[in-house]
């Protein structure tokens, strides 16, 4: 037989208020685990943050020529100017959206823009002076800045940086 010393027993209150605190223990756990891959849904992919960053071999692009790359699914043009675009460019600030070519460039024979027309996001051909959006008739020069419209904005100049004097990052790191 039991010790009736040893058997404690619980009002109704004690009870209630033990009940209680295993409930809420219990729910705020099932809360934070429920929340963890909410939280973990939010952080980007793999395959975005392998778009995030893309290297070009500048090596293989001769002069007057220009490369065509994906980075974060949009085209960027890059192009190794001549020292004729390169002139024509610095001896002119733009048309519609006025902007140095000095402010658009890291080195004078790279110009690295993106290749989305700012009027209504297609993708411009190079022609001539620069390039021709065949949609709409917006037209850009060497620099990438608009010289007649409907384009409101100049090309973007994405963020970009030279890991050496032949190959470019673009994106942030």
């Amino acid at each position: 037989m039991m010790d009736k010393a040893r058997i404690q027993v619980l009002s109704d209150n004690d009870r209630r208020k033990f009940l209680i605190r295993l409930t809420s223990v219990v729910g705020a756990g099932g809360v934070a685990a429920a929340c963890v891959p909410f939280v973990a849904s939010m952080n980007p992919s793999s395959d975005v943050l392998a778009k995030s960053l893309t290297e070009v071999d500048l090596s293989s692009i001769t002069l007057g020529a220009m490369l065509t790359v994906a980075w974060q699914g949009k085209p960027v043009f890059i192009l190794h100017r001549t020292p004729e675009q390169i002139k024509s460019a610095e001896s002119s600030n733009g048309g519609i959206d006025p902007e140095l070519d000095s402010a658009r460039v890291k080195h004078a024979e790279w110009l690295v823009v993106v290749g989305v027309c700012t009027h209504m996001g297609c993708v411009p051909n190079q022609e001539g002076p620069g390039w021709i959006c065949h949609c709409h008739g917006s037209e850009y020069d060497h620099s990438g800045r608009v010289i007649r419209g409907p384009a409101p904005k100049n090309l973007e100049v994405p963020p970009y940086h030279f890991v050496t004097a032949d190959k470019i990052t673009i994106g942030l790191a």
